[in-house]
């Protein structure tokens, strides 16, 4: 089933998973940094959000060191960042503990951005979208890279109603952030 005009407020989820990071020797895996690459992909990933006219009300992520370096580098190109709430259960968490923690918005965030990882947030896109615009269901069953975004659509009161099958993936995108010239 799709997003259904009528059965409330149009809301967004922005699935955003972090930029690539880097693997430190003796570094724990909840403290690892952003990669080289990762700090260029993720102030484009930020730019492509509003470029695309997608800036979220609010903002949940993990507290994984690489999900809010890149959070702080995404949302430094916008005017004024939404709050964001940074969770760790988001840290690793599978699709049902990341729907979870989705339903648990305020009620008055019509665009909601979420920050982590995978596997387990291509599971959550996979398992609420409904449909997809294109081929994008197509594009993020074959890879949801780091820095990948995607975009959920759906009507609904409020977020602790957000089903299975509700959504309609209206866009994918992988930003990159163009290398510096030497």
């Amino acid at each position: 089933m799709t997003a259904r005009a009528g059965a409330g407020p149009l809301r967004r989820l922005v699935v955003l998973r972090h930029a690539k990071s880097a693997w430190p020797e003796g570094v724990a895996d909840h403290d690892r940094p952003l990669a080289t690459r990762g700090r260029r992909d993720a102030p484009a990933a930020g730019r492509a959000l509003a470029e695309s006219d997608c800036l979220p009300d609010f903002a949940l992520c993990s507290t994984a060191l690489r999900a809010r370096q890149t959070w702080e580098l995404a949302s430094a190109q916008w005017g004024t960042p939404p709050p964001v709430r940074y969770d760790r259960r988001l840290y690793a968490a599978d699709a049902p503990d990341l729907l979870a923690a989705v339903r648990e918005a305020p009620p008055e965030v019509g665009t909601l951005l979420l920050l982590g990882h995978n596997p387990g947030l291509e599971e959550l896109v996979l398992e609420l979208a409904g449909d997809g615009l294109d081929d994008t269901l197509d594009r993020l069953r074959t890879k949801f890279p780091t820095s990948a975004i995607a975009i959920l659509s759906w009507h609904g009161p409020g977020w602790p109603s957000l089903t299975a099958g509700a959504a309609l993936l209206t866009d994918l995108t992988v930003p990159r952030g163009a290398k510096k010239r030497r």
